[in-house]
Parts: C-alpha cells; structure tokens; sequence
C-alpha cells in the first residue's frame, strides 16, 4: 500500500523484508522510513491449567516446525515430550498460530523456526486474539500472539534461548534488559523523503505517538512503551522537532 501510494502509514510487527525495500527504493529512489511505536513480547501461550513451566526456543521449534532448524534433536508431538506427566504425557499439542499475511507469522518464523517451515498441522488463525481464544478453549493447545492479547484463561511460557541459557518470563524489565528472547519493537512504516518536511497531519500523527499521551494509549492496549530516546531519534529521522513529545521511560 505505501509503494502503491494508497496508504501514508504502514503499522508493522515485522521489519520490512529486503524484497519489500528494494521495490520501493526502485520506485522512489530512496529508502522507506521505519519508526518504533512501542514494544511488544511475542508470547508462548499455553492453556491456564497446562503445568509445563518453561522452554527453550529450540523446543518451541520442535513444536511448530517439520525443519527444526534450531537444532533441537526430535520432533515433539506430546505433551508427555516435554516431560509433562499425569493425563497430558499422552495428549497430542495441538497447535495454534497466524497466516501468512501476518507480521507475527513472519517473526515467528525468521526468530523461532530459523526460517524453516511450519508443520501443516498448525491451525491459522486471521488474528492475534483469535490465537489466544483457541488456546482458552482447547485444553492440550499451544499458540503464539503478542502479550497483549492475553487473557485470564491462558498463560505465557517463560523462555529460554537455548538449554545452556537463562528462562525469562515475558515481562516488561526483560523487555527492556534484552533478555526476553522474542521482544520486538511495532513500527510505523512511512515514505519520507530525507531532508524533506512532513506535511502537518502526518507530522502531528507522529508526534501524538510518541507523545506521553500516545504511549499511554500504548500501554492501555498491553504493549510497552518506548524510551523518550527512541521517541527522540524516531522523530528526529523524519526531520520532526522533538521538544514536547518524549516517550515515557529515561
């Protein structure tokens, strides 16, 4: 849409591909701009009462991928696979996630299947909520959404990158830390031609969301906000004026 020039913002869970920049760069002669607009935590969601207390990023791909890129040594089809005992050692994982067209699809599967394929068993879903209500409602499930989509009846799965490194739940201070292992920032994606000016209504859009006031509507959705210094260098790169609109976290 931003290529075709029918859109002015491209809100975006991903980084645009290389395919992606290089039509536009092709078209216009110049990169597209991206700007962070929060901070987001791709979740692991099991259901409430799933006992299962953590995994590492290679089980996860074991779980939803036929490649296993990561290196995890055998696929995982059961519960009773990941050493859950009781009435789940024997139960299948059925599995939950979002379609192709989506932007978490996409991280998902460059940060967690290492660009590898998902398993035709996976259930698509057309958005994040979608994902979690599944797993609410489907005992023995497990999906993947951003931590602002959760609710009372599911749970995020604290992660570890590999099986030497440290599990860390999805909360905002490892967000922040790095230690989180699918922290992401949403952008803004916006064809901006350097050195020139912003029209007034896309500017004042930008300095809204980066705004006290726009990250707090940021946080009413459950995503984090970003730093007044991410707010600063964001809207400093479209040649915006930041005096007055600073994030909320130093």
């Amino acid at each position: 849409a931003l290529i075709a020039g029918t859109a002015d913002f491209g809100p975006m869970s991903r980084n645009m591909k290389k395919k992606e920049i290089d039509e536009f760069e092709s078209k216009f002669a110049y990169k597209p701009t991206e700007l962070p607009a929060a901070i987001d935590m791709l979740a692991v969601f099991v259901h409430r009462d799933n006992p299962i207390e953590s995994l590492t990023l290679p089980q996860v791909d074991a779980i939803y991928s036929s490649s296993r890129k990561l290196g995890f040594p055998t696929d995982i089809k059961k519960w009773g696979d990941l050493g859950v005992k009781g009435e789940w050692a024997s139960k299948p994982i059925s599995l939950y996630g979002r379609n192709a067209a989506s932007g978490t699809y996409g991280f998902f599967k460059e940060h967690v299947l290492g660009n590898g394929d998902f398993k035709k068993s996976v259930k698509e879903q057309p958005g994040s909520s979608a994902v979690v209500q599944g797993v609410a409602t489907d005992k023995f499930a497990i999906g993947y959404s951003g931590i602002g989509y959760s609710t009372a009846d599911v749970r995020a799965v604290p992660l570890a990158k590999d099986s030497k490194g440290k599990v860390f739940a999805a909360e905002a201070d490892y967000a922040y830390s790095g230690d989180y292992p699918l922290a992401r920032f949403l952008n803004i994606t916006l064809n901006y031609q350097p050195g020139s000016k912003l029209d007034p209504l896309k500017r004042e859009f930008l300095k809204y969301v980066c705004s006290r006031e726009g990250q707090r509507d940021v946080m009413k959705d459950g995503y984090l906000p970003i730093s007044s210094k991410v707010a600063d260098k964001a809207l400093s790169s479209v040649g915006v004026d930041t005096k007055g609109a600073l994030g909320l976290n130093k």
